[in-house]
């Protein structure tokens, strides 16, 4: 499932969703906003981390329904309902940046530093708090995949000790 919130107005809309359909499921309005303030090609591959964020978590066991809200005026994928994983945001980099967008992760958890254990130079990565990106280039997607399934199962595997 995938929860869209609201956070201007504080409403939500629960959307039942799998596989393919959690890529065309409803975007918060203001979350809608901020993609149509990026440029081309930037936009659409942004739009892509999103779709494999719903995704994987539509296919994730124990991951529930996602919200998708704005922190920091950045999209970000909360598992609100279960609690299991850890907040992904996604977005350009800051101009100083070598790369051009990146999903970003809490940084004070060991998630980053996991992806760098198991990915090795598959990703460039920016300290503990994320996986870089720059436009155009080939992107891992089945080991990105596996990075976001870890991030949204996080608090899960951390009670249990995997």
């Amino acid at each position: 499932m995938v929860e869209s919130a609201n956070t201007s107005t504080n409403t939500s809309t629960n959307t039942s969703t799998s596989g393919a359909e959690a890529r065309s499921a409803a975007m918060p309005p203001e979350v809608a906003a901020t993609f149509n303030d990026w440029p081309e090609p930037m936009r659409s591959e942004l739009l892509l981390l999103r779709d494999l964020i719903l995704a994987t978590a539509s296919e994730t066991e124990g991951v529930g329904t996602i919200t998708e809200t704005l922190k920091w005026g950045e999209p970000a994928y909360l598992t609100s309902e279960t609690r299991s994983g850890s907040t992904i945001r996604i977005a350009p980099t800051n101009a100083k940046s070598a790369h051009d967008y990146a999903m970003f992760f809490i940084c004070s958890t060991n998630l980053v530093g996991d992806f760098r254990a198991q990915f090795g130079d598959t990703f460039a990565y920016e300290g503990d708090r994320a996986v870089l990106f720059t436009v155009g280039a080939r992107i891992a997607v089945d080991e990105l995949r596996e990075c976001v399934r870890m991030a949204l199962t996080y608090h899960q595997r951390t009670v249990s000790g995997k």
